[in-house]
C-alpha cells in the first residue's frame, strides 16, 4: 500500500482477472477482508428537447394524458405536429 492509498496488485493477478490500468473497481467490505471486483460504468445519455418531446407524446396513455403532453411540448417551445410520435390508441 502506497502513501496515498495506492494499491499495488501483482501482475499475474491483474492478467488473470483482466484488470488493466484505468479499470474501475468496486471495493466491498467483507467480514474477512476487502473484495475487489471490476465495476461497469455506463454512459449517461442526454436527450435533446425534441427527443424529450417525442417521449412525452409517444408515452401518453389516453386522450387526456396526450393533451397534457401536447401542452408540455408547446411549453418547451416546440410544435407537437412536427415531432414524430404515436398517439394513444394508434399503432
Amino acid at each position: 500500500m502506497g502513501k496515498r492509498g495506492t494499491l499495488v496488485m501483482p501482475a499475474a493477478l491483474r492478467r488473470r482477472y483482466g484488470i488493466e490500468e484505468g479499470v474501475l473497481l468496486i471495493a466491498e467490505q467483507r467480514e474477512d477482508g476487502i473484495l475487489l471486483r471490476p465495476a461497469v460504468a455506463l454512459p449517461v445519455e442526454r436527450y435533446s428537447i425534441s427527443r424529450r418531446a417525442e417521449f412525452l407524446l409517444s408515452n401518453a396513455t389516453d386522450t387526456a394524458d396526450y393533451r397534457r403532453a401536447v401542452a408540455e411540448v408547446r411549453s418547451l417551445g416546440l410544435d407537437p405536429t412536427h415531432i414524430p410520435h404515436r398517439r394513444p390508441g394508434r399503432k
